[in-house]
Order: structure tokens, then C-alpha cells, then sequence
């Protein structure tokens, strides 16, 4: 891995959660890494809404983003804060914006962000095939 791009996914794959059993970057997190604002970003996603079906994009339920506010330092509605449910990206969501958001920046964190994505499920076969040799061990 290139050390720029290690030093920049290291942090994105921070930021990728576990919703409804899919790893997914919420628009937030993505504004900030493309440096747009999270209005313009979902702007761009409504006018092509037929590009991100459901697995590649949802809106999160108020209980989901309550639950999320609590974790994280997220506004809360009403202090200046956001007025609409976060929207949440799987990775092909994410592989998406890249044709819906056409600056050289979006292009460059997409390839980042999607490299974090495969990093994660990396090391979850490494851990699943490690748990397996344990397993083997402590039967054998």
C-alpha cells in the first residue's frame, strides 16, 4: 500500500459503522472526506436517485440516529444541526458517488474509501480463518 494512501485510510476505515448488518459510511463522514457540504452531497444523490437502490443507500429511522447521536459527537436538531435523517452508504453506494460527484477530490477519497472497505473485509476472513485454526487445535 502506497503511505499516502495508508495514512488516509486509516482513519476512513474508522468511520465505517455497522447498520442493519452492512458496513456503510454515513454522509457526514463522506462530506467531510470529499470536503462538500452534506447538503450538497445528498443533493447530488437525489438528483440520481435511481443509481443507489436500497443496498447501496438508506436513510436511517430516527431510533437508528438517536442511537448514533449518543455514540458519537453527532448535532443534535434544533442547535444549528441537521433537520433530516443521516443517509447511510454501503461500499457500492459509495462506488456510486464517484459518478454523481465529478470532482477530482470525490474521485481520489472514492478509491480510498473503497480500499478501506476491502481492508475491513481483509482482516475479517484473516480473523475467521484464524478462529478456524484455533478451533482445529484445541479439538485435535
Amino acid at each position: 500500500m502506497h503511505p499516502q494512501t495508508a495514512a488516509v485510510a486509516a482513519p476512513v476505515e474508522s468511520l465505517i459503522r455497522v447498520i442493519r448488518g452492512q458496513k456503510v459510511l454515513l454522509d457526514t463522514d463522506l462530506a467531510a472526506l470529499y470536503e462538500v457540504p452534506t447538503f450538497r452531497l445528498n443533493e447530488a444523490v437525489k438528483r440520481n436517485r435511481e443509481r443507489f437502490p436500497d443496498d447501496f443507500m438508506f436513510q436511517l429511522t430516527a431510533e437508528e440516529s438517536r442511537s448514533l447521536t449518543s455514540q458519537i459527537a453527532m448535532s443534535k436538531t434544533g442547535r444549528g444541526g441537521r433537520r433530516t435523517l443521516p443517509y447511510a452508504f454501503s461500499e457500492h453506494g459509495v462506488a456510486m458517488l464517484s459518478s454523481v460527484l465529478n470532482s477530482e477530490r470525490a474521485i481520489q477519497m472514492n478509491i480510498f474509501v473503497v480500499r478501506a472497505f476491502i481492508r475491513i473485509r481483509e482482516l475479517a476472513n484473516q480473523n475467521a480463518e484464524l478462529a478456524a485454526r484455533v478451533e482445529r487445535l484445541e479439538l485435535g
